[in-house]
């Protein structure tokens, strides 16, 4: 397939938003639930806390017993209990009484306020109390945190570990979640060896294997790798099954726009290509396209064209099959240098940010993975932006902001 005009970025996006699907729904336990998405709305089950508890170790009171305290004029107190975390107090505290307490206890009956034990001084079975506390005071109320019957949680949240601290409060010891796409990587190449000490003329180490397998993992995506020859039948049967038993399909190599492309003509035969060459640099060879109901992405074979093509494409859908929520996000920084840029074509440059600032990484050709490990972000410029001077701000997308 040979396309003579390249599709601008944002025609791709549409194109991919059209095709997007998403993934079916799964119930985990809570202690497999980090940075996945919900996929129903929690409703808290009870009060939190549950009662009202003492937010410091020392003695539950009635505040009005100890007003008028000092060191110089203390008040005396019988300690006629002890409540430890977990356990409860059958006495009432009356005038003149008070509970020993632990942090999280709950509040004895008759008691309002909780002295701090470095406020008391302890003597067999009394306290003398030498500063005085008001009502309410180092108390936790009942449902402080959240009531039982409140939403606490929509459905389409990430679960980072406050959310599930706070699905655990709430009495939620299982979620329902969108399930991880399972993916099929298929590397093409016949240059292409395992890495070893040997390498053989006119060989390649396969870094692609390894990087496409990380990248997915890093969008919540469950990756299945293979390496495949560049021959149109084999690469077929591939994708064939490939789209039978996955829920999405990434390939490498055989995209170049030019006639014989092993990959694209594979798919074309057994689906549609919707786009082949996107005015993106770098890896502007991208394809997308659907095979049985199944997304399939064909990214460049040089690792760096591969890999940007992944975060801006490939990324974004895998992520949107589980959290429908995202979309690639960029935030301002200060340009160290000048860049220069034709209109015309969307770029993703590689750079290294601060929380201010952000450097271009100089070396930008697709097979210097270097460039790669020295950037953190991208500058994202737009088709109609012609270059950044230095000292411009300009729209930066972190890389910790695209992972899963």
């Amino acid at each position: 397939m040979f396309l003579s005009e390249l599709l601008p970025v944002k025609e791709a996006f549409r194109v991919i938003d059209e095709n997007q699907v998403r993934m079916g729904v799964e119930e985990i336990d809570l202690d497999d639930a980090y940075h996945r998405v919900l996929a129903e709305d929690i409703i808290s089950r009870f009060d939190s806390p549950p009662f009202d508890r003492s937010a410091m170790d020392g003695y539950a009171v009635r505040a009005e017993d100890t007003f008028g305290s000092s060191p110089e004029n203390p008040i005396t107190l019988r300690v006629v209990d002890s409540i430890g975390a977990g356990d409860v107090s059958g006495a009432e505290t009356a005038r003149g009484e008070a509970v020993r307490i632990a942090t999280g206890a709950p509040i004895p009956e008759g008691a309002d306020a909780v002295v701090m034990e470095e406020y008391t001084i302890l003597s067999g079975d009394e306290i003398r109390v030498i500063r005085p506390v008001s009502p309410g005071e180092n108390i936790a109320p009942r449902g402080e945190d959240i009531g039982a019957g409140e939403r606490i949680l929509k459905a389409g949240t990430l679960l980072r570990p406050p959310e599930i601290a706070l699905a655990a409060s709430a009495g939620h010891g299982r979620v329902k979640v969108y399930r991880k796409p399972s993916v099929r990587i298929i590397v093409t190449g016949n240059e292409l060896v395992d890495p070893s000490g040997d390498l053989e003329p006119g060989k390649i180490p396969n870094s692609n294997r390894y990087t496409l397998k990380a990248l997915v993992e890093s969008a919540g995506g469950v990756p299945d790798v293979l390496h495949c020859g560049d021959d149109l039948e084999g690469v077929k049967d591939e994708i064939r099954r490939a789209a039978d038993e996955y829920d999405a399909v990434i390939t490498t190599g055989g995209t170049a726009i030019s006639k014989g492309d092993v990959v694209v003509d594979a798919v074309k035969d057994l689906g549609e290509v919707l786009f082949h060459g996107v005015a993106v640099r770098p890896g502007k060879p991208v394809a997308f396209g659907m095979v049985n109901h199944k997304p399939v992405f064909m990214l460049s074979g040089y690792p760096v064209a591969a890999m940007v093509q992944f975060d801006v494409f490939a990324r974004y859908y895998l992520m949107r099959m589980q959290y429908p929520e995202y979309r690639h996000r960029t935030v301002r920084r200060t340009c160290t240098g000048k860049v220069a840029s034709a209109p015309g074509r969307t770029e993703y440059l590689r750079a290294r940010a601060t929380d201010e600032m952000v450097e271009p990484v100089r070396s930008r050709g697709s097979g210097i993975i270097r460039s790669m490990v020295e950037s953190n972000a991208y500058i994202f410029l737009d088709e109609n932006k012609e270059g950044i001077s230095e000292g411009e701000e300009c729209h930066v997308i972190l890389f910790d902001s695209m992972i899963m």
